[in-house]
């Protein structure tokens, strides 16, 4: 799955906007919908933020 297809798949699992996604990461709106419409790719510390929550709520196994 690509980063864009995951993101999509983490926020729809946790039943979460784009806007609520960006707060919990730590990151603006416009940057989360760019990720999701391929225009970029997270960088290495905010790969780590979405790992970490990824983990903390119980979704990791989307990133694999």
């Amino acid at each position: 799955m690509i980063i864009s297809e995951t993101i999509k798949a983490i926020r729809n699992e946790l039943k979460m906007t784009q806007t609520d996604f960006a707060e919990a990461v730590h990151v603006s709106f416009s940057t989360v919908n760019r990720w999701e419409n391929n225009k970029v790719v997270p960088n290495r510390m905010a790969r780590a933020l979405i790992i970490d929550f990824c983990e903390k709520n119980g979704v990791s196994e989307l990133l694999r």
